[in-house]
């Protein structure tokens, strides 16, 4: 495949120049965004969620040049009763003249805050600190969602409302919950989605300096287990030591799932061979935040274990709190397990593969219950398509520097719905995160520079796409 051609000087000067002026705005955009506490998960107000689509949708019609923009639910499974998923918003422009039609998706939706105490500043009040702006959703996604908007007013500002490029733009309600009506929105709006390349702004930089594209995910699979060997609780002290408690059978349990190094230890759950970039142990620890004297666990390089092994994480637990605690031996327990898939791994196979180790190791005879499933598969990219080389060229405009190809630990599982639906389509996966962002965790937070050079690599993007043929 040919090199594309250079972005016209004069071009690329003046969406600089356009991200530059329009960046303050930007920036208070998402700040107005982050303040509103768009949790979708089950157990927190829906209405926030229908705030936030509707401060997208806004931000949407102001740019002016969609055709059609809407606020749009889709149901979650089958049957006249289903319930319907979070609001996402939808926006659509026909290409002309034969350019191509681009996609660009990301989500409004963000994980719950967890405890104000662990935050340095309210989750839900953007605060900037030296060059970064903190607050739940900052980086993961509503910086996706405002790369975008910014990305296309500089597009537009810089060579008119009246241009070619075909634009789609999808901001899902749901990420942050499983996408559960993904695949319905999907179908439902199939025709409005149709594209060429598709822009999936959900992923890290490999730092502050170099960008990145996102060639392979892993996939997920979580579920509840709940492990019961008592109809009720009973006095530790009366039964203890011949009655076998669901505390104790759960800890003993969990640990099958791993081998004495940390590598995960069920049958059925595979690796994929790739090459990885150099990644230190010392580069880890830093990141990750590793104690002192706490070593990795697993084998193979660093980034290897990350993007291309299988990993078992116990995310929540059920049980009496030490504030609570009472000398009982406690009937039943339930857990959260989050389990990443290797690319190229199907979500169904790799439950199944849990569920029989699961039941085949339970102790003492303890029932198992497994429910609220969920599974997604990996994903790998096409990096032979021109999109890719297009993106890469963008890249190199806006940071200065070429993009690195990687791998990321952490699943989009949709990625194979779209691929599914749109086998033609050309993936990008690409992001405003960085090492250092912290997404889903205490003091997520955006790096202002990285943020200014993805929004103007998405508007050299779009520019060069428009005068493709």
């Amino acid at each position: 495949m040919s090199s594309p051609a250079p972005t016209r000087p004069e071009l690329l000067q003046a969406l600089r120049d356009s991200v530059a002026g329009g960046f303050p705005v930007a920036v208070a955009d998402l700040s107005r965004l982050v303040r509103i506490p768009s949790v979708s998960w089950a157990a927190f107000d829906p209405q926030h969620v229908s705030d936030s689509a509707d401060a997208v949708a806004a931000l949407v019609t102001g740019l002016g040049v969609f055709e059609t923009v809407q606020v749009a639910r889709a149901p979650i499974g089958s049957g006249a009763d289903a319930p319907l998923g979070q609001p996402a918003v939808l926006a659509t422009r026909a290409a002309r003249n034969g350019r191509p039609t681009i996609l660009l998706y990301a989500h409004h939706d963000v994980q719950p805050p967890g405890k104000d105490e662990d935050w340095d500043s309210s989750p839900f009040e953007p605060t900037v600190r030296g060059d970064r702006l903190y607050g739940r959703g900052a980086a993961d996604d509503k910086a996706g969602v405002l790369a975008h908007v910014a990305a296309i007013r500089a597009f537009v500002e810089t060579v008119g409302e009246d241009f070619d490029l075909g634009l789609a733009l999808f901001i899902e309600g749901e990420e942050e919950f499983g996408s559960r009506s993904f695949t319905n929105f999907l179908t439902a709006h199939q025709a409005e989605l149709a594209a060429d390349v598709i822009v999936v702004a959900d992923s890290d930089n490999w730092n502050i300096t170099t960008p990145a594209l996102t060639v392979g995910l892993r996939g997920n699979v979580t579920f509840r287990l709940t492990v019961t060997t008592l109809e009720h609780a009973s006095h530790s002290g009366m039964f203890g030591g011949a009655v076998p408690d669901a505390m104790l059978a759960t800890i003993r349990l969990l640990a099958t799932l791993h081998g004495l190094d940390g590598s995960v230890a069920v049958e059925g759950l595979v690796s994929r061979d790739a090459e990885t970039p150099d990644h230190t142990e010392e580069q880890l620890r830093r990141e990750a935040a590793l104690l002192p004297g706490v070593t990795p666990i697993g084998t193979g390089t660093i980034l290897s274990r990350i993007w291309s092994k299988p990993a078992i994480t116990v995310t929540g637990i059920d049980a009496p709190s030490v504030a609570n605690a009472s000398n009982t031996l406690a009937p039943s327990i339930s857990v959260k397990i989050s389990a990443r898939i290797a690319p190229g791994q199907q979500g169904t196979e790799a439950f199944a593969a849990l569920e029989t180790h699961l039941r085949a190791h339970a102790p003492f005879g303890a029932r198992i219950e497994i429910d609220d499933v969920d599974t997604g598969n990996g994903f790998l990219v096409d990096t032979s398509g021109w999109a890719v080389a297009e993106a890469k060229t963008s890249m190199t405009d806006a940071w200065g520097a070429d993009a690195v190809e990687m791998g990321v630990g952490g699943s989009i599982p949709f990625i194979a719905d779209l691929v599914e639906l749109f086998p033609a389509a050309q993936i990008l996966v690409t992001g405003v995160e960085d090492p250092d962002s912290r997404a889903h965790s205490p003091n997520e937070s955006l790096h202002l520079g990285v943020f200014k050079r993805a929004i103007l690599t998405e508007a050299v993007l779009l520019a060069r796409l428009n005068e493709r043929v």
